[in-house]
């Protein structure tokens, strides 16, 4: 639920307007490096918790991702026990939680999303028996204070308001209603009006019910001897217990498309779109192949609509495509912000990139860029405690382990253009795309039905 505010735009009058385009030179690509795993030890505890520690030893820190499985539960329970968790125990306040935590030049923090209850942080390697010991008693002792409760509850709420008034917050809530119906991912934004009703015994209770150790995940990375960390991780919370239900997701409904969704926002002086297609999990043979094709057409800033309706016909800022992975399935969504005048032209640019994607294969330089894009991003994504601490705590959530990553590496270096088109052809065909358009209905309605059989709905409340 962001708060920024989205940029005002306009389309250009003339290609004199814009300026010349002219051919970028781009430097010559290096050498792709080997991609070195580090060794990983592994724990699964009697209480059902599995500690993966892994040493990187470059600053004296360590970091700390203790992910819970989390997914059906009462939405606006769940959105306030994570702004309320680190409220106090019934031996520390808040207060003192974060003394304890400074003493040690540490921290936590609490995140959440449809699968998973996350707590995370940061402190001295010597001090992770204690970083571990305060994580322990948040995890079996939370109290929810009321006056804290309250003050949280008052503070999500306004959070959502803000968000509902955002247009890409808008467009994404009717962008999740439309793909998932009656799955738990359809609904992912609190009702305000629900979270007023959040009293602290409901996150009491809601604690025992899913905070339990059966089926997380902890992560630990840092100046850490391997072997010493899982035995410090089983001293601290081999006691955590808990008897209530797992928070698994069922698997999401297959993808279907239909006619364009159009979300009437009245008085709008842009538009939002949203497009999502088919993806794969990490693990399926694919999967190297979409995330390249993927690239090619909007995941990067080099990329075909990017130079599209960014660089050449200035229809939008920052066009962007990403595969987003769930428990409960993948998806491949694009997403643009577009003045309300060229909302059709920017929508038939967008098919069309992703037609001429799935029918046509890639150049070996547009290959070649994006290959190196991916495995340098892979390499950033393990150069540091923190970046590699996330990577082990997503693939963990998805039952992998570190060594796929070699895995995936490699997959990455041998897909060829044919493998690309194939799976742009079975993945990013925009026959198969499912579109939301959140704009002023009135001035864009008969312009976008030249494109496709138009469905028209209120903007979500």
């Amino acid at each position: 639920m962001s708060a920024r505010s989205e940029p005002v735009l306009r389309a250009p009058q003339s290609r004199t307007e814009m300026g010349p385009v002219s051919a970028r030179s781009l430097p010559p690509l290096g050498p792709t490096r080997r991609l070195k795993v580090p060794r990983q030890a592994e724990r699964t505890l009697d209480n059902g918790l599995t500690v993966i520690a892994v040493r990187r030893p470059a600053v004296p820190l360590v970091e700390v991702r203790l992910w819970i499985p989390f997914g059906r539960a009462h939405l606006a329970r769940a959105h306030l026990l994570a702004q309320t968790i680190l409220s106090g125990t019934e031996t520390m306040s808040s207060v003192q939680i974060a003394a304890e935590l400074q003493k040690i030049g540490g921290g936590l923090s609490v995140g959440l999303d449809p699968d998973r209850l996350t707590l995370f942080g940061t402190g001295l390697a010597t001090g992770l028996d204690r970083m571990l010991e305060i994580l322990a008693e948040v995890l079996t002792d939370a109290s929810y204070p009321a006056e804290w409760v309250g003050v949280e509850r008052d503070r999500l709420v306004d959070g959502i308001q803000v968000a509902l008034s955002q247009p890409a917050h808008l467009a994404r809530i009717a962008l999740l209603k439309r793909i998932y119906g009656r799955h738990p991912y359809a609904v992912q934004t609190p009702d305000p009006e629900q979270v007023r009703a959040v009293r602290p015994a409901g996150l009491r209770t809601l604690h025992a019910q899913r905070v339990h150790p059966a089926g997380a995940v902890l992560v630990l990375v840092g100046d850490v001897r391997p072997e010493r960390a899982l035995d410090v991780a089983e001293k601290a919370l081999g006691g955590w217990q808990g008897e209530g239900q797992r928070g698994d997701v069922p698997p999401a409904p297959p993808l279907t498309s239909g006619p364009l969704l159009l979300v009437d926002r009245p008085g709008s002086v842009q538009s939002s779109l949203r497009l999502a297609l088919p993806a794969v999990p990490r693990t399926h043979p694919d999967h190297a192949a979409l995330q390249l094709a993927n690239l090619i057409f909007g995941g990067y800033f080099s990329s075909r609509w990017v130079e599209n309706i960014r660089e050449d016909k200035g229809y939008t800022y920052g066009p962007h495509s990403l595969v987003e992975h769930s428990v409960g399935g993948s998806l491949l969504v694009a997403a643009a912000e577009v003045a309300t005048e060229v909302t059709a032209p920017a929508l038939l640019e967008t098919n069309y990139e992703l037609g001429r994607l799935a029918t046509v294969p890639p150049t070996p330089e547009e290959l070649e860029q994006a290959r190196q894009y991916a495995l340098g991003t892979l390499q950033l994504g393990v150069s540091t405690q923190a970046g590699l601490a996330a990577l082990i705590s997503t693939y963990a959530g998805n039952g992998l382990r570190l060594d796929f990553l070699p895995e995936h590496a490699a997959r990455l270096a041998r897909a060829s253009a044919d493998d690309i088109a194939e799976a742009a052809a079975r993945y990013l065909a925009p026959a198969r795309a499912v579109t939301v358009v959140l704009g002023d209905a009135e001035r864009i309605a008969s312009s976008l039905a030249t494109l496709a059989p138009i469905e028209t709905a209120p903007v979500p409340s």
